[in-house]
């Protein structure tokens, strides 16, 4: 199902959850403050859920959409902001996570819209983001 609501927002129901694509694109601190609401970024932790995440990616305005992925660049690792171990993931083979980068550019997860695999993007990027409860 698909709706749009009076915040904004388009409305996907995935049995007892709901998963929600604001029309407006924010950087990724801005992203998680708006769904901090009531709600969290999106975390991906299985198969299952990246295809949920598909359906709901294909109506976004732009080309990447913001995860609740975030780096950490003193561990070196990656994780959710849910706070579960990334032990499922869809980065794209062509795609460098950024965790060598120089520039000290504090990144986060995407999923590009065009083949739904995950890239880094420096948070100060703006984009569409999934916000779910």
């Amino acid at each position: 199902v698909l709706t749009v609501s009076g915040l904004g927002c388009r409305t996907h129901g995935f049995g007892s959850s709901k998963r929600f694509v604001p029309v407006q694109e924010k950087n990724w601190t801005d992203a998680q403050k708006h769904c901090r609401q009531d709600m969290d970024l999106v975390s991906v932790d299985s198969e299952q859920m990246q295809r949920r995440v598909m359906n709901v990616t294909s109506s976004a305005l732009s080309d990447h959409v913001w995860l609740g992925l975030r780096q950490s660049r003193i561990l070196g690792v990656w994780f959710w902001v849910n706070g579960h171990t990334m032990c499922y993931n869809q980065w794209a083979s062509d795609y460098d996570t950024g965790l060598d980068d120089c520039d000290k550019t504090v990144r986060s997860g995407v999923i590009r819209t065009r083949d739904q695999l995950w890239i880094s993007r420096p948070e100060t990027d703006r984009y569409n983001f999934i916000c779910t409860k």
